[in-house]
């Protein structure tokens, strides 16, 4: 038996590996500097190290690896710079699905990007005039289609929109909400909170069930920078309950001179078309008269991450005017991912939006995908069980809490695999597949796949339950 010290002594210097024909070859291949594969090299050596300590690496397992070191340094390499984020099959019909990313971006947004974003744009260059040009008008000069006479500021998230709202109008002065409405918005973050660091002073009316416009007009005072109210996008307060329509706190806000915001949160720009979501459209809060709504771009919308700002233009133009918005403001990727998302809009083509194309899909066809998806899992690993059934899909993404959408899927059972073994093992293929757990069966959702993913889910199972 070699001594442990012996195993040591054979390990190679750093230098005789770096200068390995093989690797010195990969290096060139795969342009990459010399430093870079020493710290893989590093990992390599050290590990060698810890096994031979530990009496886990014997003397046959070290020479196999030093017949050919360059394998093992290769290998190290590729993990160091292989990225986090990857591919996921989403088959838990949840539309926005906020750990996935929530709205997959439409198909014209991502090659928007990939055109333009490893070229020179004129993001605030006015090509016509040969001056600096407004860096939001990709995304305006749509939206106002949309919605005329309405102006827009765009952020990174609705968080950040809520904030600079709060931040501009009442910063050092009350801001008026509901008990009712102190929500939280997701990520932990709560509108008291954000109130907070928006320098506002709360001020609380009515109750966590009930709150009437004399409770805001009882409030209303020379300290009163805004009213503010949050849409029930993400939750419902049931039973005895009463609230007070933003028409009447719009007239109060007229009465007072004192401006109102919504924080409508989904961002349903025209209406989804899907039976029973009652989140109500931005054109249909800004005919109450209110002078600011907040909404995000990447739920109901469908489109990349982002926090809109749209109402009365001089509302907007003091939001703009905030020192706070340019350390907001969305980077040029993101500019040209919602230019065509509201390109798709304004052309009526809203079944090019993923979102708004899985919430309107008929139950009809969702049962005759599930058909496909069950035939196609059978005949790549015809030993699973499968069934076909009716399922109760999700909005998500913090709207319509409590809508649920008729769907149908597929369960899975594999043998001597339970359903949490073959989640996980699905959760590491390429790529991921990530479905429900029902009465000890994988379910997945067609509602939520998209195109392609019924093959993908086909060929994770071949590789997940053998």
């Amino acid at each position: 038996m070699v001594h442990v010290s012996e195993l040591f002594r054979r390990l190679p210097r750093m230098d005789e590996l770096l200068d390995h024909p093989r690797l010195l070859e990969w290096m060139v291949e795969a342009g990459v500097s010399r430093e870079f594969v020493r710290e893989a090299a590093t990992h390599v050596l050290d590990a060698l190290r810890e096994a031979i300590a530990a009496d886990e690496l014997s003397e046959e397992g070290l020479q196999e690896l030093l017949d050919d070191p360059a394998v093992a340094v290769v290998r190290a390499s590729e993990a160091l710079v292989e990225p986090h984020l990857r591919r996921v099959v989403n088959g838990t019909g949840v539309v926005v699905h906020t750990n996935l990313g929530r709205s997959p971006w439409p198909q014209s947004a991502a090659q928007r990007v990939a055109e333009l974003a490893t070229a020179y744009t004129n993001l605030e260059f006015d090509l016509e005039g040969g001056s600096r040009g407004g860096r939001e008008r990709p995304v305006s000069r749509f939206l106002e289609r949309l919605l005329p006479g309405v102006a827009v500021a765009v952020v990174n998230n609705n968080a950040a929109a809520v904030l600079l709202v709060l931040n501009t109008f009442a910063q050092g002065r009350e801001v008026i909400v509901s008990r009712g409405e102190l929500v939280e918005i997701g990520g932990s973050f709560r509108i008291p909170d954000v109130m907070e660091k928006g320098f506002c002073k709360l001020r609380e009316v009515g109750t966590t069930n009930r709150t009437r416009i004399g409770d805001y007009r009882a409030a209303i005072g020379p300290h009163t920078g805004l009213l503010l109210s949050v849409h029930p996008s993400n939750y419902r307060v049931v039973g005895f309950t009463e609230s007070t329509p933003l028409e009447e706190l719009v007239e109060l806000g007229r009465e007072h001179d004192v401006p109102v915001a919504e924080d409508l949160g989904s961002g349903n720009l025209v209406g989804a078309g899907m039976a029973g979501l009652d989140e109500p459209t931005v054109a249909a809060r800004l005919a109450s008269g209110v002078d600011l709504l907040t909404f995000s771009g990447d739920k109901l919308l469908g489109g990349p991450q982002a926090g809109f700002i749209v109402g009365k233009p001089e509302a907007v133009e003091r939001c703009r005017a905030n020192p706070l918005y340019r350390a907001m403001r969305l980077d040029k990727t993101t500019l040209l991912g919602l230019e065509a998302t509201m390109i798709d809009y304004v052309a009526g083509r809203y079944d090019a939006i993923p979102a708004l194309r899985m919430l309107r899909r008929a139950e009809a066809d969702l049962h005759t995908d599930a058909e496909c998806l069950a035939g196609l899992v059978h005949d790549v690993v015809p030993e699973l069980g499968l069934e076909i059934l009716q399922l109760e899909s999700r909005v998500g993404g913090g709207a319509a809490p409590e809508v649920g959408l008729s769907s149908w899927g597929v369960a899975i059972t594999a043998p001597e695999i339970s359903a949490d073994e073959l989640t996980r093992r699905l959760r590491s293929t390429a790529p991921a597949v990530v479905g429900r757990v029902i009465d000890d069966r994988l379910v997945i959702d067609v509602r939520t796949l998209l195109d392609g993913d019924r093959e993908r889910v086909a060929s994770a199972l071949s590789q997940a339950a053998i």
